[in-house]
């Protein structure tokens, strides 16, 4: 019987041994669970990057929302953003509060607004793809934005 307990004892440690984290984990792998604060994204060449952070400032602002990321194409603007856990109950009316403020603050801007953790998990991939491979194109990347965007349209 003490022998089973043994056992049972080593086949745990060793199934715990085996779940250490890699270091080197994708913010894609982690953004449902945690926060990743992705940088704030830019397809074309001549978009201001500077533009870009204010308004994730400005939406990372709202004590409501806990991980925010923004990408700007030639046309569009894309935020997308997580809403704490006791929030989730007013979400519409978060939604309503960010794109008036959006509106209010960017006039000249034609924001797509989304609390999707699909969307999310998408924005943050763009990212990645951006960051990590030389070989994805500015034409590449406002061409997966436009289906990021589409994909949020066709959500509502």
């Amino acid at each position: 019987m003490k022998a089973i307990h043994h056992w049972v004892l080593f086949a745990c440690l060793l199934l715990l041994s085996s779940c250490s984290q890699n270091p080197q984990v994708k913010d894609s792998q982690i953004a449902l669970m945690k926060t990743t604060n992705p940088n704030p994204i830019v397809t074309g060449k001549s978009i201001s990057k500077n533009h870009v952070k204010e308004i994730e400032h400005d939406v990372s602002a709202f004590p409501e929302l806990y991980d925010v990321a923004v990408i700007k194409g030639k046309k569009d603007t894309l935020v997308v953003y997580k809403v704490k856990h006791l929030h989730r109950f007013r979400m519409k009316k978060i939604e309503k509060n960010i794109n008036k403020m959006l509106e209010e603050k960017y006039p000249n801007d034609n924001f797509t607004i989304s609390s999707d953790y699909k969307i999310f998990l998408e924005a943050v991939r763009l990212d990645e793809r951006m960051e990590t491979s030389s070989k994805f194109s500015h034409q590449r990347a406002e061409k997966r934005f436009n289906e990021i965007v589409k994909m949020t349209k066709d959500m509502k």
